[in-house]
């Protein structure tokens, strides 16, 4: 999380909506361990990092959507096997599970 506290408080004292994502599990091998944190800005500026490859992209979709939306927290789901994650980009296979919230503070 320290990795990303000074882009959060550039994008608050800008006055920007932030959403934070968080791993909070993985089964299997994965890039990052639980606790890696991503941040993202309504203007979808982002900070950080939860995994690679496709899986950056979709976690920034579902944050700007949470931002969008009702700001309602959400657990998304990402699950490889290791031949289709070289397949898109990732180093392996396994399932992460990242809580995506706003940022209200």
């Amino acid at each position: 999380m320290k990795e990303v506290l000074t882009d959060i408080e550039r994008w608050r004292t800008e006055g920007k909506r932030v959403a934070v994502a968080r791993v909070v599990g993985v089964e299997g091998s994965g890039p990052r361990d639980p606790g890696a944190t991503m941040a993202v800005s309504e203007d979808g500026e982002v900070a950080g990092s939860v995994s690679g490859g496709c899986v950056e992209g979709a976690v920034l979709t579902e944050a700007l959507e949470v931002l969008a939306g009702d700001g309602a927290p959400r657990l998304t789901t990402f699950g490889y096997s290791d031949d289709q994650a070289f397949a898109v980009g990732l180093t392996c296979g396994g399932t992460i599970h990242v809580f995506i919230e706003p940022l209200d503070w």
